[in-house]
């Protein structure tokens, strides 16, 4: 990653003035260790009349890897690849703002016991960040930093030169001048909005973070038009995390309250946001759209494949629609856990004979899962090693032919949005792969064609704009020309 910032100067006010107040002397390169790599601070040039300083971070891939948890995307043998190559060392990020708090702390702060007039006086300031991931193109850039005092250009990086018609990428060039602001001001700019504009970040978000957006927004946030995106963005979209930072924005803004004020109102939101808003888990989400879908399509005998401990047929049980649940796993140990938790052993007759267990891998066909209405694959593909794939789809398309089967898997766009899982993860260490909705939508389509099924997609838990719901559901229907197949088949046995 790379970014300079430069300053003009006369004789009597010289711009390597620039090092003072950057705490860094324009004669010598430094480096300074960081948890992930090595950030240098040289100086290309630097004279009465120009001086530029340049913060070069070197990025160790590996080491962020090794620190994080579970595995990387993909089941291909080279999916694990897509953990150390990737845009994080080369494009502007949360890694960089870091950096730069780290590196130029004191001039953040506006300290500079040498040039303490400097510190205090805008300066003629020109930042040039050659990659920056901007979610939200050009446009996004300049409503975020024109606002600010700075004249913006932000040209589109070409997904590829030598084919301009892929058209471009997500990344621009960034170029901003400014003589109206301070260093100090500047830096804390693009401390908050570099991870703004990457909409992501390398580390926990927790609830200090409101503190450092306040502190690093002093004087600018709380007027600024896009506060509400870039309040959202800076804290990963943690909704309890942004409704405090809103209102002590606001109050800030209308500089009503003092600072015991201030503590009074943030106990008092989050009290109110651990009371009031206990977002449904998304294994319920599931599991609800789930029997939703099986109620909408008719079902009375249903199929729960990789039943897992059971809480898909728990909650098929509380509905008298379904008159035979049957749950299948490969897993004997998993099996016993699910019957304690429908207490099978205590179960009345009645509501016994609904439902059966039984142990069985899905890459094999099987005579005892013929017959049944419908079926359900909820979170069980992604487990499944790629080149396996193709026979759990013929068990159960091609052999077992239900008239109806859900599946459902994550979709691996919407990782990004989760507070704890570390860039270019999977978010269970057993998952062979994760799809985009692209992928599941091809492979879906792919299936229902060479089976005889029709198929329809639908979002389950909050579908984000950008990068879609949390899990993706394909409903399969068997066509007429399906069930024609099934009949004959039948028939002929």
């Amino acid at each position: 990653m790379f970014l300079t910032i430069s300053t003009t100067g006369t004789p009597e006010r010289p711009a390597t003035d620039l090092g003072y107040l950057l705490h860094k002397h324009p004669d010598k390169a430094q480096a300074f260790s960081t948890s992930y790599g090595k950030a240098h601070v040289l100086y290309p040039e630097a004279d009465a009349e120009r001086c530029t300083a340049a913060l070069l971070l070197e990025v160790d891939a590996v080491a962020l890897v090794r620190r994080g948890k579970g595995k990387g995307r993909g089941g291909a043998p080279d999916a694990a690849l897509a953990q150390y190559v990737n845009d994080r060392p080369y494009a502007a990020s949360s890694l960089l703002a870091v950096a730069l708090s780290g590196v130029f702390s004191s001039a953040m702060r506006g300290v500079c016991a040498a040039r303490p007039e400097r510190a205090a006086e805008p300066l003629p300031l020109r930042v040039e960040v050659p990659a920056l991931p901007a979610r939200g193109g050009p446009g996004l850039v300049h409503r975020l930093f024109e606002p600010l005092g700075w004249t913006v250009t932000a040209e589109p990086v070409a997904l590829d030169t030598e084919f301009p018609e892929w058209g471009d990428s997500r990344y621009v060039r960034l170029v901003l001048e400014s003589s109206r602001l301070t260093l100090a001001r500047a830096l804390r700019h693009l401390y908050v909005l570099l991870p703004v504009l990457d909409d992501a970040k390398h580390y926990w978000v927790s609830s200090d973070e409101v503190d450092k957006l306040l502190r690093a927004g002093e004087g600018w946030l709380p007027d600024h038009p896009e506060q509400k995106l870039i309040t959202s963005r800076y804290l990963s979209r943690r909704w309890s995390l942004t409704r405090r930072a809103m209102e002590r924005l606001e109050l800030v803004r209308l500089a009503e309250a003092d600072d015991s004020e201030v503590e009074d109102i943030d106990n008092a939101v989050e009290a109110e946001t651990e009371e009031a808003e206990k977002p449904t888990p998304l294994a319920v989400q599931r599991r609800e759209a789930i029997v939703a879908a099986l109620q909408e399509s008719g079902a009375a005998r249903v199929l729960d494949l990789g039943c897992g401990q059971g809480q898909l047929v728990q909650a098929l049980l509380k509905d008298a629609r379904f008159t035979e649940i049957v749950g299948v796993d490969v897993s004997v140990r998993a099996l016993t856990i699910a019957s304690r938790r429908l207490k099978l052993d205590r179960m009345g007759e009645r509501q016994a004979a609904r439902v059966r267990l039984v142990q069985g891998s899905l890459a094999y066909t099987d005579k005892r899962l013929k017959g049944y209405d419908a079926a359900v694959l909820s979170e069980v593909i992604e487990h499944v090693d790629l080149p396996r794939l193709p026979a759990l789809e013929y068990a159960v398309f091609g052999a077992a032919r239900p008239r109806t089967v859900l599946v459902t898997t994550p979709n691996v766009e919407y990782n990004v949005r989760w507070e704890t899982l570390p860039a270019g993860h999977v978010r269970h260490g057993d998952h062979r792969f994760e799809w985009t909705r692209a992928e599941f939508r091809r492979w879906a389509l792919t299936v229902a064609e060479r089976h005889g099924y029709e198929v329809e997609f639908r979002p389950v838990g909050p579908d984000d704009p950008e990068v879609g719901p949390p899990t993706q559901m394909a409903v399969f229907s068997m066509s007429t020309a399906g069930t024609a197949v099934t009949a004959k088949e039948e028939k002929a046995a």
